[in-house]
């Protein structure tokens, strides 16, 4: 593992030395790349494809070694006080594990984990260290967890339900004329369709469903469920463009039925 590591480290070095590209980048061309490797990797463990998975893995690991190599040349820190810090973070953050607490379940170790991390980073107001730059879902997610973090939160995944059905009864009382394709959405559509989303989010979280896997999870099964809709459209000998919605919707039903 070491020798591994080690030649991923010089090679890093070296594209950054001699590669025109790899010289140019700087984090901010970089972190976009790391955010899309991250998405890979997530794709690649919920799909269960453990080769998928090794190849995404290290493609993940080395924006790791990148981006500490820039903070090596900006005399920031490196790899190691990269590794360092993080197994420092998590034998603190694991007192039940390395030192002398108890806690007999995953829900103890979380809020352990939420106080320590409050203690490390002298943490001030509710939403401390939220970063905005996260995908909406993930930020309603966060910004969820740390009102639960001071108690404001619904009793059970059912009243966090009944809100999302009341959210919608709102939308739907606001539903109108619907407005022409590429025009500009009606300001209470807009905001009460966004109340819908934070609610499903609350909803998710409640459940313990990460609501950015899911929604990627159901988009995926639209798109096979749509082509294999189309293939029995074609063994038809229809053509799915030119049907009408209601033999689309039969071709559609007929490949949720085959399993798809």
């Amino acid at each position: 593992m070491e020798e591994a590591l080690a030649e991923l480290q010089r090679l890093t070095e070296r594209l950054r030395r001699d590669c025109p590209w790899d010289r140019a980048q700087t984090a901010r061309t970089i972190v976009p790349h790391t955010v899309e490797e991250a998405y890979e990797v997530a794709d690649a463990a919920v799909s269960g494809d453990d080769e998928k998975l090794l190849d995404e893995l290290g493609d993940l690991l080395f924006q790791v070694y990148f981006l500490a190599l820039l903070l090596a040349e900006r005399g920031a820190g490196d790899l190691e006080t990269v590794a360092r810090r993080i197994h420092d973070k998590l034998v603190r953050r694991h007192p039940h594990v390395f030192g002398d607490a108890q806690a007999d379940s995953a829900g103890a170790v979380k809020a352990r984990w939420e106080d320590i991390k409050r203690e490390d980073e002298g943490r001030e107001g509710i939403f401390h260290h939220v970063p905005e730059t996260l995908p909406a879902l993930l930020l309603a997610r966060k910004a969820q967890g740390r009102a639960r973090a001071v108690g404001f939160e619904y009793a059970d995944a059912a009243a966090a339900l009944a809100d999302l059905d009341a959210e919608l009864t709102e939308l739907r009382a606001e539903l109108g004329v619907e407005p022409a394709p590429e025009t500009e959405a009606d300001p209470r559509h807009f905001e009460e369709l966004g109340d819908v989303l934070f609610a499903a989010v609350n909803v998710s979280r409640r459940l313990n469903v990460d609501p950015e896997l899911a929604l990627r999870a159901a988009t995926e099964r639209f798109r096979m469920r749509v082509e294999a809709a189309e293939r029995l459209a074609a063994e038809q000998g229809e053509t799915w463009t030119e049907l009408p919605l209601a033999d689309q919707d039969r071709y559609f039903d007929r490949a949720k039925e085959d399993g798809v």
